[in-house]
């Protein structure tokens, strides 16, 4: 547990950054090279290359190096894992609403039948 813990530390802590988000979102569409993962910011190149490396360390992207080119790719173990703590909290939340919602309906049966009979 502990090591699943810090793994989501990890991933979240690298996802609460937009442009680390949007990098992951580019990535989602496929493999890319640093040089086209920068197109779109308005940063230089080291800057972007943090982003990287610390969506690297927390295991959301790997990175290859061929030659002068660094290639990164999304690795969705990584994203399964966030979305299936986020999915277990969903569930969690939604029975919790459910239940709530059932009772508000008895509540008002309940309401219903006790006018009706006066």
């Amino acid at each position: 547990m502990a090591k699943f813990s810090t793994d989501l530390d990890g991933a979240f802590s690298a996802l609460a950054d937009p442009t680390r988000r949007a990098i992951v979102s580019r990535l989602c569409e496929g493999p890319q090279s640093v040089t086209e993962l920068s197109e779109p910011f308005e940063m230089a190149l080291p800057s972007l290359l943090k982003h990287v490396r610390i969506l690297e360390e927390s295991g959301l992207v790997s990175t290859e190096k061929i030659g002068r080119v660094r290639t990164c790719k999304i690795e969705p173990n990584a994203l399964h894992a966030t979305k299936a703590w986020i999915n277990q909290h969903i569930m969690a939340w939604e029975e919790r609403l459910d239940r709530m919602e059932r009772h508000i309906e008895r509540m008002k049966r309940k309401k219903l039948d006790d006018e009706r009979s006066k």
